[in-house]
């Protein structure tokens, strides 16, 4: 009975994974689908409506403003609605958070080789960290209370999006051949993905 139950457990972690990604993305086709069918019905007609053609506008779309978004006047333009939502009281704690979210898992305001491992001082445990900021940088209030010797490192927490933002001194720091994303990826799954395994800079 206890083997059974073990292969009954093995299988579970096989397919949920699978099933539950299915089941986003699934979600995500659908609700696209159902946003901008409307608009395309409106505009080709529903005899010409072609199944998926409104995804295959979302993902164009996606494209143009991304390319578009070089040019400072029109990245402008495409920010103001964010913009607008940090303004309304309601909105901007949902949209803040949704967008803090998304620029810490790509690692958008990360800068290169900023994955360090942590020595705490006083201590012999280390915890994978990430730099965000450093003294010197300009008009930044976090960056004004740092001297030269010390840095800011954002520490994420395992099965959760958040985590603990630390002052260390730079000699408690080494850095790690990781990508912000990834090492991001790593910690909050508990050390228990395969994908990447972290090595220490020369």
């Amino acid at each position: 009975m206890k083997r059974l139950l073990n292969h009954f457990l093995k299988g579970l972690a096989i397919l949920l994974p699978i099933i539950i990604t299915i089941a986003v993305v699934r979600w995500l086709l659908v609700t696209i689908e159902k946003w901008l069918s409307p608009i395309w019905t409106a505009i080709v007609g529903e005899q010409y409506y072609v199944p998926g053609l409104a995804f295959v506008s979302f993902l164009l779309l996606a494209l143009f403003v991304g390319f578009s978004s070089r040019w400072g006047i029109i990245n402008s333009l495409w920010q103001l609605p964010g913009k607008l939502l940090n303004r309304m009281p309601l909105l901007r704690s949902v949209y803040g958070t949704i967008n803090d979210v998304f620029e810490m898992m790509s690692g958008k305001n990360f800068a290169e080789e900023s994955v360090v491992m942590v020595t705490l001082p006083g201590s012999e445990l280390k915890v994978i960290g990430i730099i965000t900021k450093k003294s010197g940088v300009k008009n930044d209030t976090l960056s004004k209370q740092l001297d030269e010797q010390h840095v800011a490192v954002f520490l994420p927490m395992s099965y959760n999006v958040g985590g603990y933002m630390v002052i260390v001194p730079k000699s408690c720091i080494e850095s790690l051949d990781m990508k912000p994303a990834e090492a991001l990826q790593l910690t909050m799954s508990g050390g228990l993905g395969k994908g990447y395994q972290p090595k220490s800079r020369d």
